[in-house]
């Protein structure tokens, strides 16, 4: 569950790296990396991107029921 943790964290921050260049330089890296918006790989890094997203809000909510100062005293903390 940490490497699925991790690898979504990953992704989720691939994404929003991807929209900072979109919103300033109107460049978007997966596109140019993959063939364009269209091209099959490039599709599948957004899915992966947004499942991601989808997948990371569930220690969000997690972190919000239990307040705010409860979730920054486990930062640093590793649960295995």
């Amino acid at each position: 569950m940490r490497a699925l943790n991790l690898i979504t964290l990953f992704l989720v921050i691939v994404g929003g790296l991807n929209w900072l260049l979109v919103g300033l330089f109107e460049f978007d890296l997966v596109a140019a990396l993959f063939g364009g918006q269209d091209a099959a790989v490039s599709r599948i890094v957004y899915v992966l991107v947004g499942a991601s997203a989808v997948w990371q809000l569930m220690p969000f909510i997690r972190a919000m029921s239990v307040g705010e100062t409860a979730a920054e005293a486990n930062i640093g903390h590793h649960h295995r």
